[in-house]
């Protein structure tokens, strides 16, 4: 596992520690390595409540509540979807900040209005749910690796630490 993401997830543990709140995670294309990353961190059942890894829609529906208009009229990579994946992680779980990332990391399944490393995130709890789309490139790996290095610096930003 690649050191900047244990370091990442790391601190996000620490302010999560200090602040006494948990985290889920709800995962797509990253099929678990957020969940991965965080429970490489000593400690981290203190902080980490629960990981959804709902790869299909029938997951995201049954395990999140994401409603079937939305990933009729939307898809599931879309801000619609991780806002719904977000918000149902908190509903499901006991945490008190979630983080849901869907993409399209490639090599196929990109399409024109979604290419291979659109990836959408978003942050709920605590406030209002925010959504991010990000474009990145590179393999598969890659793309799934930095949506985890977002999503990690995003719960980051959530929990007011810098950088």
């Amino acid at each position: 596992m690649e050191h900047q993401l244990v370091s990442l997830a790391r601190r996000v543990g620490s302010a999560l520690r200090d602040q006494g709140k948990q985290v889920a995670t709800a995962e797509s294309c990253t099929g678990g390595w957020m969940a991965e990353v965080i429970t490489a961190v000593p400690g981290s059942s203190y902080w980490f409540e629960r990981g959804f890894i709902t790869y299909s829609d029938a997951a995201k529906r049954e395990m999140l509540g994401v409603a079937e208009s939305t990933l009729a009229d939307h898809g599931a990579v879309s801000g619609e979807a991780v806002r719904e994946m977000a918000e149902g992680a908190l509903a499901h779980s006991q945490a008190q900040l979630s983080v849901a990332i869907s993409g399209v990391a490639g090599p196929a399944g990109g399409t024109p209005e979604k290419p291979v490393g659109t990836v959408w995130l978003a942050w709920a709890g605590e406030g209002p749910t925010v959504t991010q789309l990000a474009a990145l490139s590179g393999s598969r790996e890659a793309v799934r690796r930095q949506a985890v290095a977002a999503a990690l610096r995003g719960l980051l930003r959530r929990l007011g630490v810098s950088g």
